[in-house]
């Protein structure tokens, strides 16, 4: 497995100039546009970790919703979305490691983001979520759903290994196969939302 290190802001800043983005659809997911599209509460504070060039939250400050914060370790998609989305908050742009974001919020989106980060930080991940969002609050979005082996990242893993660490401090509303992924993530992916627990 890669060490931490390997996963520095040096290491993703590398994958973003030489293109190595794979995970990166170049649009808004279609499974979280679809969820997105319910909301009616614009006042939401959402905070999207680790998200890289952010089309969730491009589309989610178009459609008028202001209390968006976007957070990535590198540099370089922070710069691309200021670039490509004029007008957007620069202090809700945050340069910074997912675990030292401060504050709390009502919504987490979860996008290629949890399957990046080394294996062994899936407990901390968890437990930092449940540490971010206000009571009642959700985290919200898509998991892979494929081997979990030594290659990556993306990382895989499947649904009772996402159960042992979430359960603890999130009530599981959904975790199910995702029905409307991209033709090349089909299968491969699930769909959840999870309640903090009071």
């Amino acid at each position: 497995m890669m060490s931490n290190s390997s996963f520095s802001s040096e290491f993703w800043s590398q994958r973003y100039k030489q293109h190595k983005t794979g995970w990166d659809l170049g649009e808004i997911s279609r499974p979280l546009k679809t969820y997105i599209d319910q909301f009616t509460n614009r006042e939401l504070k959402i905070l999207i970790p680790g998200a890289g060039n952010a089309y969730e939250a491009e589309y989610l400050f178009r459609k008028g919703f202001s209390n968006v914060f976007v957070a990535d370790i590198s540099e370089k998609p922070l710069q691309n979305f200021k670039s490509r989305v004029h007008g957007f908050p620069e202090d809700q742009l945050l340069h910074t490691n997912f675990f030292d974001i401060k504050g709390q919020f009502d919504l987490i989106l979860e996008q290629t983001f949890f399957c990046a980060l080394p294996v062994e930080a899936r407990p901390e991940y968890a437990k930092k979520m449940s540490v971010l969002l206000k009571d009642q609050g959700l985290l919200v979005g898509l998991l892979f759903s494929f081997p979990l082996t030594e290659n990556g990242p993306p990382f895989g893993g499947n649904k009772e290994e996402y159960l042992t660490y979430f359960s603890q401090y999130f009530k599981i509303e959904v975790l199910e196969d995702c029905y409307n992924s991209i033709t090349p993530r089909q299968g491969n992916e699930l769909f959840f939302k999870f309640r903090k627990k009071l």
